[in-house]
């Protein structure tokens, strides 16, 4: 349901299952709408009423917070047995998902045009962390991939952290039956699942440390996802309360840098050098292209004298395809209201307060996401994330002659509550990946966990040195 992951041939998707007895158009009932509409909204009402805690780990703090309770919520209603979730609901689950997450963006967007004459002094920060995110993953993630034996898959694991755009490219380029796009596929399936809560959590260790600047954090959560840029910004946010606007400024700032340059980045510097250093560390660890270990004269090791997870690949068709929504002006019609009057609720919950202008300022939001779907639809190649934030951006810059109207709607509201119901959502919608997530193995997992991270801190230590040098 994804828009910025449907341009993939059709010929090259990958073998799905499909619910049985779906269709792969429906149009949802009142009833289906209704039912999503309200239980998200009540997961993130739970969720901020459980509120945030502190678990304190030496300097460091695991930080438990209402886009953690959110997430884990909506995971336990998409995988519960009593009344599961259907694959019309998730469907119509992704479609709010897509309009809310976006709209978060736009939120984080007017942060940053007020915020721009503040960043000029770290401008090279905010294209150095780029790099980081780029080749953090190769330089650390991949030697590990290969000598825990994913062969091929270890190069589509570790080139980046393997959000939509990457995963259609790999599928064209490479072929759904190539190691390369199941190591791809894993890392984007874990990311979707467990990307926000894990990010979150590495966010909340580190700026407890001390150790970064939370400027230089803000910078390295642009990983290109909106999810898991929301999860860092809310831990960062916590623990820096102070900051919080400049932190959710900088961190959009550089995620809107990510999705700008950060594919091609990747497609055209990260990849290439993933093959080239594949080789070599192949030919240290002795493994081959299937991850098999080798003995000293080249010869693979015997099957009997291998762990069995060493055989044990990624089953891509155990992943359930749902039905679509068939989208007509209705359905974008309740799709942003819904979405515009959870994030009127949440936020009023979340900050406990409500204004004429906060209402207005939500309807703004909603206006700004309606507008970069529109122009995502005529321009394909730039994203509606991409579009959002680069309006938010210049509708609040100072440049221009309505951003302190805009501003004066806006500034009262906090992001992390808006779209607090998008990260409700994503969690519901784990019931359509729980099959094949059964499918990974414990390299897969740890590999993609190093992925994450080394994206994430590689980019934070290049912030760091640019700001402080």
């Amino acid at each position: 349901m994804n828009p910025e992951s449907t341009t993939a041939p059709e010929v090259d998707a990958p073998a799905v299952k499909a619910d049985q007895g779906a269709t792969t158009f429906f149009t949802p009932t009142v009833r289906q709408w209704g039912s999503m509409i309200l239980l998200s909204t009540v997961v993130c009402g739970v969720a901020i009423l459980a509120g945030t805690h502190k678990i304190p780990l030496g300097n460091a703090a695991i930080v438990l917070m209402p886009v953690l309770w959110a997430v884990l919520i909506g995971a336990v209603i998409g995988v519960q047995k009593v009344r599961p979730m259907s694959g019309q609901s998730r469907a119509v689950a992704s479609v709010l998902l897509n309009v809310s997450i976006v709209m978060f963006l736009a939120a984080l967007g007017t942060h940053v045009g007020p915020s721009l004459a503040k960043f000029t002094t770290i401008g090279p920060a905010i294209l150095l962390q780029e790099v980081g995110h780029i080749f953090g993953t190769v330089i650390l993630a991949l030697p590990v991939g290969v000598a825990l034996g994913m062969g091929r898959s270890a190069i589509g694991a570790t080139w980046a952290i393997d959000r939509e755009s990457y995963l259609a490219y790999a599928l064209q380029r490479f072929g759904v039956k190539s190691p390369i796009y199941r190591g791809v596929f894993s890392v984007w399936l874990l990311g979707s699942v467990f990307g926000a809560v894990f990010i979150s959590l590495l966010a909340g260790l580190l700026g407890g440390m001390g150790i970064f600047d939370p400027r230089a954090l803000a910078l390295g959560l642009g990983l290109g996802s909106g999810s898991m840029m929301l999860g860092g910004v809310a831990a960062l946010s916590i623990i820096y309360p102070g900051q919080a606007p400049e932190i959710m400024a900088l961190a959009a700032l550089s995620n809107l840098v990510t999705n700008l340059v950060g594919f091609y980045a990747g497609a055209f510097l990260s990849l290439p050098l993933s093959l080239r250093l594949y080789k070599f560390w192949s030919r240290l660890f002795r493994r081959d292209d299937e991850g098999q270990r080798l003995d000293r004269n080249g010869g693979v090791v015997p099957a009997k004298q291998r762990r069995p997870q060493e055989r044990v690949k990624l089953d891509v068709s155990a992943v359930i395809q749902d039905p679509e929504v068939r989208t007509k002006p209705s359905t974008w019609i309740i799709a942003f209201g819904a979405s515009i009057a959870m994030g009127v609720v949440l936020n009023a919950l979340g900050t406990k307060s409500i204004s004429i202008n906060d209402v207005v300022g939500v309807v703004v939001l909603g206006l700004l996401t309606a507008l970069a779907f529109l122009l995502a639809k005529y321009v394909p190649a730039v994203p509606s994330s991409v579009w959002v934030l680069a309006l938010a951006t210049l509708a609040t810059a100072p440049f221009m002659p309505f951003s302190q109207t805009i501003i004066s709607f806006t500034h009262n509201l906090d992001a992390l509550y808006v779209g607090l119901g998008s990260i409700a959502l994503l969690g519901m919608n784990l019931g359509r990946d729980v099959n094949a997530l059964k499918t990974l193995n414990w390299r897969t997992v740890i590999v993609a966990m190093l992925t994450f991270s080394a994206s994430f801190v590689g980019a934070a230590v290049l912030a760091q040195f640019v700001i402080h040098v």
